[in-house]
């Protein structure tokens, strides 16, 4: 159990680091684009901060980053996401587009099923990282990330309008926050509220990991709900028309079970689970090999070779790289936490770098996720990191840090 006294310095330390990434991710542009909770966050005592262009709690009046981290892993929390770019792809050959700038095997995916992917460039760099989902061979839902949401727009369109002047049916839509929002629901506890506001409560039992599907809930019709999240508990995200946002969150409230949370929470949250942080951890110079993603390039795309960059990830997935993303754990009781950009030593030499790093409010002590020699990349290594100009001892470690409580489908 982690002392009141360790509790009280995990939560201050946390706290600098969310304002801390706020401010790293804030648009110039004043207090940002209002989601469609915006006057409820205010209301429920939200503090809103600049996000990626977006007006969004960091945490509530009512708890503070590190009790609403824990008690999402105990109970559950509802997360404001309408800043996040949903699409739609429609036409029988929505699958194709989709496929020619990304690694993801869509075609092959049964209907109702979902992906992680990432858009690649011509040398196999990330450009984004993103969920398409199969609702039917005729359309397709995806959701990316906020931060590169005109990136991602030209890029899809890009890819259409290229299918279109070979004659071929596709066609694309972009949802705005001020038309559709998306709310995530994540923790132990998220299935049994929500089957008590699913007109069939039967049905969420069949909707595994990485499904998504239409539903009636909270006596709204037709709302997509697709059970994932950022946090590794289970949990849903909830995409739902911005006019029935408020009601919604409202509804899922009533039952005294789950609480709001901000981008705080969810980004310890997400770092516990070792998922990466575009910008951060992955970007346009990084390629899934190096970012230990290699998995989500499909083996039937490694073999047709037909996405942006595939000669080069190839290559690197048969001669290896220099570097790879790995987690690290601080060891010493003293030892701060390691921010990214701070740097990784071993025998006097640098050989690599952090790109996330915050207090584990679950473990009780600081974790990284950063990017090392490859040769040193085994868990259990020792290494040194540079923290205001001293050095505190660390070891390479297995990521996730916590275990992933994903609601998988029973193996046969």
């Amino acid at each position: 159990m982690v002392s009141l006294i360790k509790m009280l310095k995990l939560s201050s330390r946390l706290q600098q680091h969310s304002l801390r990434l706020a401010r790293a991710y804030a648009s110039s542009a004043g207090e940002g684009e209002r989601t469609a909770l915006y006057d409820f966050h205010v209301r429920q005592g939200g503090k809103i901060v600049n996000f990626g262009g977006y007006a969004l709690p960091v945490q509530y009046a009512d708890q503070s980053i590190i009790a609403s981290h824990l008690y999402t892993r105990s109970v559950g929390s509802i997360f404001d996401v309408s800043h996040m770019l949903q699409t739609y792809v429609r036409g029988k050959d929505a699958a194709a587009c989709m496929e020619s700038i990304c690694t993801a095997d869509i075609l092959d995916m049964p209907a109702g099923s979902g992906s992680l992917t990432v858009f690649t460039n011509a040398q196999a760099g990330i450009l984004d990282d993103l969920i398409v989902n199969k609702v039917s061979e005729k359309e397709l839902y995806v959701v990316s990330n906020a931060a590169m949401k005109q990136q991602d727009m030209q890029l899809m369109s890009a890819a259409v309008s290229q299918f279109k002047s070979q004659g071929k049916d596709v066609a694309i839509e972009f949802l705005a926050p001020a038309d559709q929002s998306l709310i995530a629901v994540q923790g132990p506890q998220v299935a049994q509220t929500l089957g008590k506001l699913l007109s069939k409560p039967a049905a969420l039992s069949e909707l595994y990991f990485m499904r998504s599907g239409l539903f009636e809930l909270a006596g709204i019709p037709n709302v997509r709900i697709t059970r994932c999240g950022y946090t590794g508990e289970d949990g849903v995200e909830i995409s739902v028309p911005s006019s029935q946002a408020v009601n919604l969150t409202e509804a899922l409230l009533a039952g005294a079970e789950l609480k709001l949370a901000g981008l705080g929470a969810r980004d310890s949250l997400r770092l516990e689970a070792g998922l990466c942080l575009y910008g951060s951890d992955i970007d346009a110079k990084t390629t899934p090999v190096e970012a230990a993603l290699a998995w989500l390039v499909a083996k039937r795309r490694r073999s047709t070779a037909d996405f942006p960059g595939a000669q080069q990830l190839l290559q690197q997935l048969k001669q290896g790289v220099q570097r790879r993303r790995i987690g690290l754990q601080m060891l010493g009781a003293k030892a701060p936490p390691a921010r990214a950009g701070v740097a990784i030593y071993s025998a006097g030499q640098q050989v690599g770098q952090l790109t996330s790093g915050c207090p584990s409010p679950s473990k009780g002590c600081n974790i990284a996720m950063g990017y090392i020699a490859e040769q040193l990349k085994a868990p259990g290594t020792r290494v040194e990191l540079k923290v205001r100009d001293k050095f505190y001892e660390a070891e390479v470690t297995r990521m996730p840090f916590v275990k992933a409580n994903y609601y998988n489908k029973p193996k046969q």
